[in-house]
């Protein structure tokens, strides 16, 4: 299978952050800013669903039922509130997209892949140890490497830079785009659209 299928069924992307107001803005909460990109595109509000423990938004995207999720805990704990979405929604493993941040690759820069490793990223780690499985779509969305010797996990949770900041729209938009064309195209002909 390439991507999610084209049936009728509802596909869940969930995006990954810390809650919480002195998280709002870094580096590690891109996959909420890219969940209210989509947000809003599906004229969506993001509203406490209490059985899966994620803010969850609702509406069609790319002429699927789509339902949103930022989980409400954090990173390291993103996936009881995944799963259970999945669960609530009656969403298949193989239709679940997870937007995320990505050290190793450049500011900006949107890849798609289904499966492989976590690259160290705790969210990721949690999903696929709360699933069973680590073959799902993701959306990963670059943050760079910190400069000099900062500690990735500073770095992470730091906001963007003012030059970064100019051209995040933009960016965040990019990976709105990456997301639906999972879900029109699949996943090998978005990545060769993306890559």
């Amino acid at each position: 299978m390439t991507g999610p299928t084209t049936g009728a069924g509802p596909v869940l992307v969930a995006g990954l952050g810390n809650p919480g107001a002195e998280y709002e803005g870094t580096r590690h909460n891109v996959g909420f800013a890219v969940a209210d990109v989509l947000a809003g595109r599906v004229g969506g509000r993001f509203s406490a669903h209490r059985k899966s423990g994620a803010d969850v938004a609702e509406g069609r995207l790319a002429g699927r039922k789509a339902v949103l999720a930022k989980p409400r805990g954090y990173m390291n704990l993103s996936g009881g509130p995944v799963t259970n979405a999945l669960r609530f929604f009656s969403v298949p493993t193989e239709d679940l997209i997870v937007v995320h941040d990505d050290l190793d690759l450049d500011f900006g820069v949107v890849r798609l892949k289904r499966g492989g490793g976590e690259g160290g990223h705790n969210g990721l780690r949690s999903i696929s140890k709360s699933l069973g499985t680590k073959d799902y779509l993701r959306v990963r969305f670059g943050i760079g490497r910190p400069p000099g010797r900062q500690d990735p996990a500073d770095f992470v949770l730091k906001r963007w830079s003012s030059t970064e900041r100019k051209e995040l729209d933009v960016s965040l938009e990019l990976a709105a785009d990456a997301v639906e064309a999972l879900l029109t195209e699949g996943l090998e002909p978005a990545q060769n659209r993306f890559h």
